[in-house]
């Protein structure tokens, strides 16, 4: 546990002075500042709504990985499945894109409801919350199950699919427990609902759950042992959480870093945050990749989690 990172969020929680921060993936890397003195070089955006946008697309040429290269790591992750050290592991991969559009640009055309851009390093435009506490409630919105809008039938057919549900129960699951470590009276307060966002040239819809529990009133003054009691995020870890965490780490086979960490603000009364995802970084060398995934269960098809994979990377305009 990072009792540096703990130590500032607590320093301004207690002070109620509203602040920014950032926080990797291993807990390892972060940055908080406070709002009054955040640079020019970090911009952000926190919406509640889609909103209808008209902006042309930004076109991403791809580089990804094989589909038997992803079928190696496919096929590790159902051994420990099968082995019974876990039950559901999200997988993710760096794929490396081409795009004629600086990260500035592609900040301000990209559509989301959360919104960043870090320096000249990485930009990110996140359709999940990780946690919202407002009023004393903290709420957590678990974001599993992805399908192309088009398709027929297609709210139908996520809903209704066994191991969708069995995937996104698991993460409900995980996070129900994850909210009871810093709060009490948890409960789904919404399960499995639809989301549809624009994802470059296709529209997608998405499966999300609402789970909430109360915090005490001065739950301000512990601000960074809330944060970091819940991280890494259970819908971008899996289940069980440590375990699962050791086994990709042995599998994906390159560094997350920032990305599937979190980013927020705590306006000095409330918080709000999401998970980052939709996620582009360039590298020292100028390279520009990508990074996406998705949850693998044991009844996961490797292709169809390939093409998801593939289908998550995209600029929402």
């Amino acid at each position: 546990m990072n009792e540096t990172l703990i130590a500032q969020l607590n320093t301004y929680g207690s002070l109620k002075e509203p602040c920014f921060f950032m926080i990797s993936y291993d807990l390892k890397s972060f940055d908080v500042q406070p709002l009054k003195n955040l640079p020019p070089s970090i911009q952000f955006q926190i919406s509640e709504t889609y909103c209808e946008r008209l902006e042309p697309l930004i076109e991403l040429h791809k580089k990804p990985i094989t589909f038997e290269q992803y079928k190696q790591k496919f096929d590790a992750l159902q051994e420990h499945i099968k082995a019974g050290n876990s039950y559901l592991l999200n997988l993710t991969t760096a794929t490396n894109i081409m795009c004629n559009e600086s990260l500035q640009t592609i900040y301000e055309k990209a559509h989301a409801k959360f919104k960043l851009k870090y320096k000249e390093k990485f930009v990110c435009f996140s359709p999940e919350r990780f946690v919202k506490i407002h009023n004393n409630q903290i709420s957590t919105y678990p974001m599993k199950g992805t399908i192309d809008a088009n398709i027929p039938n297609a709210k139908e057919r996520i809903l209704n699919n066994v191991k969708e549900m069995a995937e996104h129960t698991m993460v409900v699951d995980l996070l129900r427990n994850d909210l009871s470590i810093v709060a009490k009276k948890v409960r789904v307060k919404k399960f499995r609902y639809i989301d549809k966002i624009k994802a470059g040239k296709k529209e997608l819809l998405q499966v999300s759950s609402k789970i909430t529990g109360e915090l005490p009133l001065n739950w301000q003054d512990n601000l960074g042992e809330i944060i970091v009691k819940l991280l890494p995020a259970g819908s971008i870890t899996g289940t069980p959480k440590r375990k699962t965490i050791e086994i990709l780490e042995s599998i994906e086979g390159y560094e997350r870093g920032y990305y599937t960490g979190i980013f927020g603000i705590f306006d000095g009364e409330n918080l709000d945050s999401a998970v980052m995802i939709r996620f582009i970084e360039k590298n020292q060398d100028g390279e520009v990749v990508y990074k996406s995934g998705g949850g693998i269960t044991c009844d996961s098809d490797a292709f169809s989690e390939y093409q998801e994979l593939m289908d998550k990377i995209y600029i929402p305009t």
